[in-house]
């Protein structure tokens, strides 16, 4: 499911300020390697058309609420129980009034709902006191809040703002380093690499990508006869004789 159609996404800002700069620098990058992450990027975009966030949202405070509760919970579940709590907390202003114990019946079906629900109430209070109400469009300011990290900061600037930046959870990880587009476990030493490997313009959607790939086709076991590049992926490249053949597609 896509994002909320009454909130197009908008065009990605010109220059350095327009753009979410990864945390550490990446070592120097090859043209080889461009080369190679650009069809991974482009295989990519032909097995995942349109891919985009699936969490719903109609505002930079919606997205930013929903991708608090979407840690170790799925886009489908958070989906369900932000309707209601945009009903009765429609902006910071609303929500930072409220008590975490006033919240955590609400969310708890999200999963570590004292927590999300401290976060939110923070991250709500501090919107109102810091930035008069409303979501900022900078990293800085965004990673400040509480319950806000790099990550959530680079879905809301890329998705909410047009802001590029290359946000990395658990299937971003798992998808680039089995490809062999990386060698670390460190979400910062990935987005570095990948934000080096590729254009800015295409950070937030080769994200989006990654995550659907892992959600779908890369998962923890993964469905190589399905995978759109797998004669570019170093796993399957090792698997030698033991790989799968492509799944035939059916005839009409």
């Amino acid at each position: 499911m896509a994002r909320s159609p009454q909130r197009p996404r908008r065009a990605p800002k010109a220059g350095a300020a327009g753009r979410s700069r990864p945390a550490a620098a990446a070592p120097p990058i090859t043209a080889a390697e461009r080369r190679r992450a650009d069809l991974i990027f482009e295989r990519l975009d032909f097995q995942h058309p349109g891919a985009d966030t699936e969490l719903h949202y109609r505002s930079p405070f919606e997205l930013l609420v929903a991708t608090i509760l979407s840690a170790q919970c799925t886009d489908a579940r958070v989906n369900q129980v932000t309707p209601a709590i945009f009903t009765r907390y429609p902006d910071a202003a609303v929500l930072a009034r409220a008590t975490p114990e006033e919240l955590e019946p609400q969310i708890q079906s999200t999963g570590f709902f004292r927590m999300k629900a401290r976060s939110l109430t923070g991250m709500a209070r501090a919107l109102v006191e810091r930035h008069g109400g409303q979501v900022p469009a900078s990293m800085n300011a965004l990673s400040a809040l509480p319950g806000v990290g790099r990550k959530t900061a680079n879905v809301v600037l890329g998705h909410a703002f047009g802001v590029p930046g290359l946000p990395v959870d658990r299937h971003v990880l798992r998808v680039a380093n089995r490809i062999g587009l990386v060698q670390s476990d460190d979400p910062v030493a990935v987005e570095a690499r990948l934000c080096a490997l590729l254009d800015p313009e295409r950070w937030t959607r080769a994200s989006d990508m990654f995550i659907l790939h892992g959600r779908r086709v890369c998962r923890p076991t993964p469905l190589c006869d399905r995978c759109q590049i797998r004669q570019n992926c170093r796993y399957f490249q090792r698997l030698g004789a033991k790989a799968p053949p492509a799944r035939r597609r059916a005839t009409p």
